[in-house]
């Protein structure tokens, strides 16, 4: 997506040990307009996978998905916990993920009510580095006996091969974007076409 690729050149930082901080626009500052523009690009992608739901991961993807999910027809969008609350009640779904970003593992919960075998679910998130997070989600629909229908990701790290895992899995991955390399020392930044 050209769009995203031109605001990653724009606002996207480089910095050592492969992080490429995006958050002027896209994980903690919204650019609600690109997120329309992505949710339209998944929608057109996706058009004939019949998504019922997104399923995405606290924080970064929440925002990303529910504005998706209006070009899907106002599904419902699920968001995995990353810490058990009072809020979580009854049966549960739990995987363990490793974050790239904060370099530990966690916890993702989905409560059971949210998620079953009638779901054919969209998964999105900001970013796929590893696939560590997205394993995580598949896991819980596999538990759940959803079928994942698609992932999105607005930015994939080509380089760190997650991605690539992932469509040899089979799956049907629409990355927005994706970066083959980036240099922290001179702020350099390439993707794949």
């Amino acid at each position: 997506m050209q769009e995203l690729e031109e605001r990653i050149l724009k606002d996207g930082i480089v910095k050592p040990g492969n992080v490429l901080k995006v958050d002027a626009f896209l994980n903690h500052q919204c650019d609600v307009e690109l997120f329309d523009h992505m949710g339209a690009a998944w929608a057109e992608h996706f058009r004939d996978a019949g998504i019922n739901k997104i399923l995405t991961i606290e924080a970064s993807g929440i925002g990303i998905a529910c504005v998706a999910a209006r070009h899907f027809g106002n599904i419902p969008v699920v968001f995995a916990k990353k810490a058990q609350s009072i809020n979580l009640d009854g049966d549960q779904y739990v995987s363990t993920v490793f974050s790239f970003t904060k370099q530990r593992e966690f916890p993702v919960i989905v409560s059971r009510k949210y998620l079953s075998a009638e779901d054919r679910v969209l998964i999105l998130d900001d970013f796929l580095a590893n696939g560590k997070a997205l394993q995580g989600l598949i896991d819980i629909c596999d538990h759940a006996g959803a079928t994942v229908a698609g992932i999105g990701i607005a930015i994939e790290k080509g380089f760190q091969g997650g991605g690539d895992a992932l469509r040899e899995a089979g799956y049907d991955l629409d990355s927005l974007a994706i970066v083959d390399a980036m240099d922290p020392v001179d702020g350099s930044i390439s993707f794949r076409k």
